[in-house]
């Protein structure tokens, strides 16, 4: 049995907090808020952010970081923003060694770099695990079975997270490419807002369809460049991930874009979906590593446009449907090739 502690006890940190513990170990869920820990610890689950979801009895709310001192695992549940702050935060508690797992999915805002990057530079005398694919908190938390990636410069350790985590609703797999499963993680974000903002327009699932068909290219020709394989992209973390979030009720993303579809402007839709939206950060990031690449991610220059340039949605779909003509297979193919062999 492995002492594990989650750090963020929003509603993704309780569902992992409650499928660990589920499997038998000894789990710590760390939060911030007092009020919040309290009703948990007494009502027996997370009333704010994943209520109906019960916390087993070897789930122990806190808001005492000494927890970490003693943790053999550490699973970061933090958003995308607040990953180099939290690792600052819990270096002078943590022992050299715990493993780290981190959940988030993002590009870190200025320095464009993958979040288990950001952790290494923080904490470089630590075992990183990055966790992706389909897995809305909602339904982790209530069993529905659900199956999730892991990925760690060090197959041993992707695997010990591997069976510290599974269970008969929660099956993990590894995989050693930490860059794609990253990356697709990430990149996801932004094609779920728009697959969003094309039903808040009226559109119909022809247009969700071409959205997450030609954005998952997108997402595999940024994500080869930099390093990724493309197969990757073609699993959990990838096409996996891809369609949860531009099809499920649960998923902000989805609702941001629905929103900005029907009118509203970003500040009020951030305000109305009351917790982060990844999407919006990851488009300005992806955004300016494509320019800089030189790589062709024409959905996500068009979300870059509606979400910061004020461009009208309409005019963004116009866009799209009138670029240059191409040939479907081949253009991925060759670019797959290229970047295999260059």
């Amino acid at each position: 049995m492995a002492k594990v502690t989650v750090y963020g006890a929003g509603s993704w940190g309780t569902a992992l907090a409650i499928t660990i513990g589920k499997a038998g170990h000894e789990v710590s869920l760390l939060g911030r808020n007092p009020d919040d820990i309290s009703a948990m610890s007494e009502k027996g689950e997370n009333l704010r952010y994943l209520p109906g979801a019960m916390l087993p009895q070897n789930v122990n709310p806190t808001i005492d970081l000494q927890e970490l001192k003693d943790s053999d695992v550490i699973v970061l549940s933090v958003p995308s923003h607040s990953v180099r702050a939290t690792a600052q935060k819990i270096k002078p508690l943590i022992r050299d060694k715990t493993i780290l797992v981190n959940t988030a999915k993002g590009l870190e805002e200025g320095t464009s770099l993958r979040l288990s990057q950001v952790i290494a530079e923080e904490l470089p005398n630590n075992p990183i695990v990055v966790l992706s694919g389909p897995s809305h908190a909602e339904e982790v938390g209530r069993g529905m079975p659900t199956t999730v990636v892991v990925s760690s410069p060090d197959t041993q350790v992707a695997e010990k997270i591997q069976d510290l985590m599974m269970t008969p609703k929660f099956r993990v797999y590894t995989n050693p490419d930490i860059v794609g499963v990253e990356l697709g993680g990430a990149l996801k974000n932004i094609i779920a807002l728009c697959t969003g903002l094309a039903d808040g327009l009226g559109f119909g699932d022809n247009t969700k369809a071409a959205l997450m068909t030609r954005g998952i290219t997108e997402i595999t020709r940024l994500g080869v460049a930099l390093g990724g394989n493309p197969l990757t992209f073609a699993g959990l973390s990838g096409v996996g991930d891809l369609i949860v979030t531009c099809t499920s009720q649960h998923s902000r993303n989805r609702r941001a874009g629905v929103a900005l579809g029907q009118g509203k402007s970003l500040a009020e839709v951030l305000e109305e979906v009351g917790m982060v939206v990844e999407g919006v950060r990851i488009t300005k990031v992806a955004y300016e590593l494509s320019q800089e690449s030189e790589i062709s991610m024409p959905i996500t220059e068009q979300a870059y446009y509606v979400l910061f340039e004020g461009k009208d949605p309409h005019e963004a779909v116009a866009s799209l449907m009138m670029r240059g003509k191409k040939h479907e297979i081949e253009e991925v193919a060759q670019f797959a090739i290229k970047e295999k062999f260059k």
